[in-house]
């Protein structure tokens, strides 16, 4: 491995850090708290639905004054203990039956309520899925197909969210809808580029400006093969969402209590301690995991041969979610944005010394693997031809983990219990 600069910390460890601030500013039980409410005449009704939701609900129940009661449903291996509000786990990235039935349990808790009552909604990334209630005429397995041909065609979050709340019971604006006449405020952890609440976990509780006819674009855009009952429910307009100004959701409240932003000031914080100039190039970037590492690579050696637009010793921090289209569907490839990110990055810039990088995803998964992300090296590419391994040929078959894991490279967290989307830091030593 090629030695930093002796003047440089050891890039392995910053980055880590740099990481695990993001992560930390994020954590539900530091972000949640100022933003709770008093409690109401009535009854306090907590629901939810993301991989930060049990520890939302954990911060909510540590902090609140008086009786609540609740269920939340957050991905297998998230789950808190909660002693008022129950936390319930499913699958993610793909809805399974589990999800299904804490949705329609998370749908009764709301219905009947008065407007003496509060209802507190905690939503965080991934809630798409978890959240999962079919809509008319659909069934569990037609949303298991579209999720599946929604994470292999190269949408874009907003993309994919659009067309799932077109074909859900309760997204878009309906859990929002059925809570009515109760006050309903909804507690977000954006893990989307821009923030907008109807992309956060497709907007359970918020109302939406997009149509079906948007959903049937973006499925013909990317050639995706749905089921006939899909198509069907999306050309008829009966999967239409709630609206701005609908009544339902007037008088409801949304504060943003983490983001994406957030999180790279802390790393930024982190950066400046250890003497390294940090540069935030945005939180919501966005486009093919490739491509964007190229654009990258293209700046960073700019900076390292040229020292523009900054000098180095810097560390050019990003965030925001990039898309994967997988070359091969039915291949054996074990990929994940991040770390296709990474091999992209690494093989763009071949053998430029002095830059090391790391992206990771802020809830510990990476792609479907319980791996956050990994680290690239100046000397990446020479050690994995050391061993034998194609860098390219990992890249087209999107098997991007197990190029890191061969090298010793992957990035390992655990569940976060926290999402603000990806984390990008490429660190120029010289």
């Amino acid at each position: 491995m090629t030695d930093p600069d002796a003047n440089t910390p050891d890039p392995h460890a910053v980055l880590r850090r740099l990481f695990d601030a993001a992560v930390a500013a994020a954590q539900p039980a530091l972000c949640l708290p100022p933003h709770l409410p008093a409690p109401p005449k009535g009854r306090t009704i907590v629901i939810g639905a993301g991989k930060a939701s049990a520890a939302m609900a954990l911060a909510l129940e540590a902090h609140w004054p008086g009786p609540l009661e609740g269920l939340v449903v957050t991905r297998y291996a998230y789950q808190q203990a909660c002693q008022r509000i129950e936390i319930v786990q499913a699958s993610h990235p793909v809805p399974d039956a589990a999800g299904l039935a804490a949705s329609k349990r998370i749908a009764a808790l709301v219905t009947g309520l008065t407007a003496d009552d509060l209802v507190i909604a905690l939503i965080s990334g991934g809630g798409s899925s978890l959240l999962v209630a079919p809509g008319e005429g659909l069934t569990l397995a037609d949303k298991q197909a579209v999720n599946t041909a929604l994470l292999a065609s190269g949408a874009t979050i907003a993309e994919m969210n659009c067309v799932r709340r077109h074909l859900s019971g309760l997204k878009g604006g309906r859990l929002g809808a059925l809570c009515h006449p109760a006050h309903l405020l909804t507690l977000l952890i954006s893990d989307v580029p821009g923030d907008s609440p109807m992309d956060i976990a497709s907007g359970p509780t918020v109302a939406d400006t997009t149509r079906c006819a948007d959903a049937l674009d973006i499925i013909a855009r990317y050639r995706m093969d749905v089921p006939a009952p899909v198509r069907a429910l999306l050309e008829s307009g009966q999967g239409e969402t709630v609206k701005p100004g609908d009544a339902r959701l007037a008088g409801s409240q949304v504060r943003m209590i983490a983001a994406p932003q957030i999180a790279l000031e802390a790393a930024a914080e982190v950066a400046r301690a250890a003497g390294i100039t940090p540069y935030i190039l945005g939180d919501s970037l966005e486009g093919e995991a490739r491509d964007v590492a190229k654009v990258l690579a293209g700046i960073t050696r700019q900076v390292a041969q040229h020292g523009q637009p900054f000098q180095a010793p810097c560390v050019l921090l990003s965030g925001g979610e990039t898309t994967v289209t997988l070359r091969n569907p039915q291949g054996t490839g074990r990929g994940g944005r991040n770390v296709e990110f990474l091999l992209a990055l690494a093989v763009a810039l071949g053998d430029l010394d002095g830059v090391y990088a790391l992206a990771g995803d802020t809830d510990g998964v990476d792609g479907i693997e319980e791996i956050a992300g990994a680290l690239v090296t100046p000397d990446t590419l020479a050690r994995a031809w050391a061993q034998g391994m194609n860098p390219r040929r990992f890249l087209d078959h999107n098997d991007a983990h197990s190029f890191f894991q061969k090298l010793g490279d992957s990035v390992l967290t655990g569940p976060t219990l926290t999402n603000v989307n990806d984390f990008r830091a490429i660190m120029i030593t010289r």
